[in-house]
């Protein structure tokens, strides 16, 4: 019996197209903790009471917007998708769309908190945060053994690099966590800065130029639908 050919998608920015989706509803979601002034002629300490919910919601909007421009780095890398490939895009996403549930309670306990709920609310944005960069191990180490999904010009030896980014991901929001034993937030502040190690290193650890020549000089010319074609393997 022959084998069946593969089916193929519109082109792999179908899954680009859906990802930017989810990624643009939970960015959204963010929004929603964000309160008015409750108590009349309070109105201007009402807003300042609030500044744990804004530097949660900077925090977790910086965090999505940088996931959002590393899914469209890794992407401009990739030919070809397959089911494999699609349910780690789908572990990624599920990680990424459950952030407004600890932005939330982090805004909360910041706000009204003991010193214990405090810490119990970093615990579960860290895991959260953990879980998402597992996801991007996940994919990259797929990557890794899969090279037939990528680009001419990307090598596999890129994607085995950037598993240490994913490696740093994990146990990073750690440091919050024990920073917040003592200080929850300063804890907070540090949790807005950590995502821009990974809006600087998007491109990956070695920059935009870690991708091997294009065995074919003309590749380099060929139209960005045809380079981006998707196949979905069966």
């Amino acid at each position: 019996m022959s084998t069946p050919p593969p089916r193929i998608l519109a082109e792999s920015n179908r899954v680009e197209a859906f990802s930017d989706g989810v990624l643009a509803i939970a960015i959204t979601l963010l929004v929603l903790d964000l309160h008015t002034a409750g108590h009349p002629g309070h109105v201007g300490g009402d807003l300042l009471a609030q500044w744990p919910t804004y530097l949660a919601y900077v925090a977790s909007f910086i965090y999505i917007g940088v996931v959002w421009v590393n899914h469209h780095a890794l992407f401009n890398r990739i030919a070809s998708v397959d089911t494999g490939l699609l349910w780690c895009n789908l572990a990624l996403l599920l990680a990424a769309s459950v952030l407004p549930f600890p932005t939330a309670e982090l805004a909360f306990a910041m706000g009204q908190g003991t010193h214990g709920d405090k810490v119990s609310a970093l615990v579960l944005y860290a895991v959260i945060s953990s879980a998402m960069a597992a996801t991007w191990l996940i994919m990259f180490s797929y990557l890794h053994r899969h090279p037939r999904l990528l680009r001419d010009d990307v090598t596999a030896a890129f994607f085995r690099t950037e598993r240490l980014r994913a490696v740093a991901g994990i146990i990073a929001p750690a440091v919050p966590v024990l920073i917040g034993l003592a200080s929850p937030p300063l804890a907070l502040v540090t949790m807005v800065a950590m995502p821009v190690f990974y809006a600087i290193t998007a491109e990956g650890l070695r920059g935009p130029r870690a991708a091997a020549p294009p065995a074919d000089p003309q590749a380099a010319y060929q139209p960005a639908s045809r380079r981006s074609r998707g196949i979905f393997r069966r």
